[in-house]
């Protein structure tokens, strides 16, 4: 069997940066719809995310969702609007005791675990990128969902903004 010579030309936005951890070639598929369900579980409602096995929906609008998936999953999705979005994101994993710090400096929501919590996603700015941040545990561990042109600035910027805490 010959390898695909296309595996070949694709590479991360944060190839070869060190400091952060990154969750390369995640499936992400938007998908606008208005039904009750989508991959056999009730849809989250706002700023919430529910499970499907190995996905995750995350609300995005009142009839918006993104489903993240493994890389290489190929989810059969139906709805008003079905688009595979994966080249447009990378994510980046923060995990630990002082993520919650970390993100606190550029971010202007409130993540402490009154507000915000496992289960939760919202689109908001980080050091003026655009991002969709979701937390996955109490660790806690967030998933930082970045547009790949953003994710070399937004790394260097975690970086230096955890310093204070190595």
């Amino acid at each position: 069997m010959t390898a695909d010579p296309r595996q070949d030309l694709r590479h991360s936005p944060l190839e070869g940066v060190s400091g952060v951890r990154e969750l390369p070639f995640l499936t992400m598929i938007d998908v606008r719809t208005t039904a009750a369900e989508l991959l056999g579980v009730p849809l989250p409602g706002p700023n919430r995310v529910a499970t499907a096995g190995e996905r995750a929906i995350l609300w995005l609008g009142p009839d918006e969702f993104l489903v993240v998936g493994p890389p290489g999953d190929s989810a059969d999705l139906t709805g008003d609007s079905v688009v595979d979005v994966s080249a447009n994101r990378t994510t980046i994993e923060l995990a630990g005791p002082h993520a919650r710090d970390v993100l606190e400096k550029g971010m202007p929501i409130d993540l402490h675990p009154r507000a915000f919590g496992p289960g939760q996603c919202a689109q908001t700015l980080l050091a003026r990128a655009q991002v969709i941040l979701r937390q996955l545990d109490d660790e806690p561990t967030y998933h930082v969902l970045v547009r790949g042109s953003f994710a070399p600035y937004l790394a260097a910027w975690l970086v230096d903004a955890s310093k204070e805490f190595v």
